[in-house]
């Protein structure tokens, strides 16, 4: 099991990690600039997003949007945060992966939970093709979220068993 003092450590260091790369982004390329990093799939650019993951509510107006985004995504940050601690020190091996999951969503949420509050956007650079489609660009703390919701998804499946089995 992944003991309390190493669950924070990990949602640290993913904070630690978004935040610096956003500040290299921010320091060394302007919305113009584009670094390919793989040609056709893979490029580093510098967007600000004033909206939630992908865009949603970019247009929304200041009131609404600060509601939803900074309100509730630090409802959420904190019922997290009680999940992390909260997690007994026995448990079972597999909700190992569970609290290594709640630690990315956690340090993820934390990194642009912060860029929303202190600048009102996020700082996005990740930007991936897949063929013709142009993925939205995303960070460090997006990366951390989906795969620690993926993670959790895996584990809560894994958890139950299927029908038929």
């Amino acid at each position: 099991m992944i003991q309390r003092g190493a669950r924070f450590a990990i949602s640290g260091a993913i904070f630690a990690a978004d935040r610096a790369s956003k500040f290299w982004i921010e320091q060394n390329l302007t919305a113009f600039d584009s670094l390919t990093v793989i040609p056709g799939v893979c490029n580093i650019v510098h967007t600000q997003n004033r909206g939630a993951a992908f865009g949603f509510l970019n247009q929304a107006d200041g009131p609404l949007r600060a509601f939803l985004l900074i309100g509730l995504s630090s409802a959420i940050l904190v019922y997290v945060a009680v999940q992390l601690w909260r997690m007994p020190k026995q448990m079972w091996p597999q909700h190992s992966l569970a609290a290594a999951a709640l630690a990315l969503v956690f340090g993820g949420a934390s990194g642009n939970l912060y860029d929303r509050f202190v600048r009102g956007s996020v700082t996005d650079f990740l930007q991936v093709f897949i063929g013709s489609y142009e993925w939205p660009s995303f960070n460090v703390a997006d990366s951390a979220i989906s795969i620690g919701a993926c993670l959790l998804f895996f584990t809560l499946w894994k958890a139950h068993p299927q029908p038929g089995s």
